[in-house]
């Protein structure tokens, strides 16, 4: 009976962070862009995707590029108070080890040399992965932030191999991903060669003034752009 249920019943409702129908209701597995200008919201998006998730009980796990895992596992437990730290893992890829970076209690803490090293970080993803599905959270959400920095430290199609790789270990695992980058950072060709690795974009620009999204790639036809 759990079985038959399971589909349904591990359906994810990004709307409630971002509302448009089709973000209502995501299949596990399915690895998300968010793509737009800097300063755009795209990496507060990322982030409050995954507390969103946290407070319902799921699992999470933030790639970072900029900030340290200490901050990240603050900020969670200071905007969702009811987080247990089993929820939480951080792989932090800034390559800066030093100072206050000891184990943050019970969230998974794992430290990469660089936004470059992307067999370390595929490492700690997988064994933040495996740590929450030991914990019981069998629904979760994956957050890197950002594609961008690592394409500062390798090419193109090397990213594109990384994410194609989580994109099966977060279907396997039955989570979710969401992945930022910085569109003004990048030409047409390393955006469209990255787009290809993912289910779904969530495009953000700024127009007269506003900051405007749509979601493509999950329907038949993209959204209509909406203002934030």
């Amino acid at each position: 009976m759990v079985k038959t249920n399971k589909l349904s019943e591990n359906m994810y409702d990004l709307s409630t962070v971002l509302d448009f129908d089709a973000l209502d209701s995501v299949r596990p597995g399915t690895s998300l862009l968010v793509a737009g200008p800097a300063m755009s919201g795209k990496e507060a998006l990322a982030m409050d995707v995954l507390k969103d998730g946290v407070g319902n009980g799921e699992g999470a796990v933030v790639v970072t590029t900029n900030d340290r895992a200490s901050s990240v596992v603050d900020e969670f437990r200071t905007d969702v108070p009811e987080m247990d730290d089993s929820q939480l893992g951080v792989v932090d890829c800034r390559g800066d080890n030093s100072g206050g970076e000891a184990p943050q209690s019970g969230a998974y803490t794992h430290h990469v040399n660089s936004p470059g090293d992307l067999t370390g970080i595929g490492i700690g993803i997988t064994k933040a992965l495996e740590g929450l599905h030991k914990s019981g959270r069998d629904q979760g959400r994956l957050a890197l932030v950002s594609l961008s920095t690592m394409l500062t430290y390798t090419d193109k199609k090397t990213v594109f191999k990384l994410c194609h790789i989580l994109s099966s270990r977060l279907d396997s695992a039955g989570y979710v991903g969401v992945f930022t980058i910085d569109s003004g950072a990048h030409d047409d060709q390393t955006l469209q060669v990255i787009k290809q690795a993912f289910d779904g974009l969530i495009e953000f620009r700024e127009e007269d003034g506003t900051r405007q999204a749509r979601v493509m790639g999950l329907t038949s036809q993209p959204s209509e752009w909406k203002e934030l």
